[in-house]
């Protein structure tokens, strides 16, 4: 093989493989390609998923409001049941205390 033709072989395998390259670059890149309405789509759901975040962030923080409210109110409500059960504890030793005073009466 003399130098001319190993020269243009030499450039015939760099054509090849240069457009062998290019052909596998545009494969790759129509097959990977994000398009507008792709974009569209992500910058949609980007935004209803920020929209969730906010709605659960709100409604956790009202159901913290609710719970302390619901729990002050039961505190409350059993004070006055202990309340009402200690003036009726009383009210029944007196009851107690006017019968017994009657009985020894008689």
């Amino acid at each position: 093989m003399s130098r001319t033709e190993f020269i243009v072989v030499t450039a015939i395998v760099l054509l090849v493989a240069f457009a062998l390259g290019w052909f596998a670059h545009w494969l790759l890149h129509r097959f990977t390609r994000v398009t507008d309405g792709d974009m569209g789509e992500v910058d949609r759901l980007a935004q209803a998923l920020h929209e969730a975040e906010e709605m659960r962030d709100q409604a956790i923080t009202y159901l913290q409001q609710r719970e302390a409210e619901l729990t002050g109110q039961l505190a409350q409500s059993e004070a006055e049941l202990r309340a009402a059960m200690e003036g009726l504890r009383d009210a029944r030793r007196h009851v107690q205390d006017l019968e017994s005073r009657l009985e020894t009466g008689r």
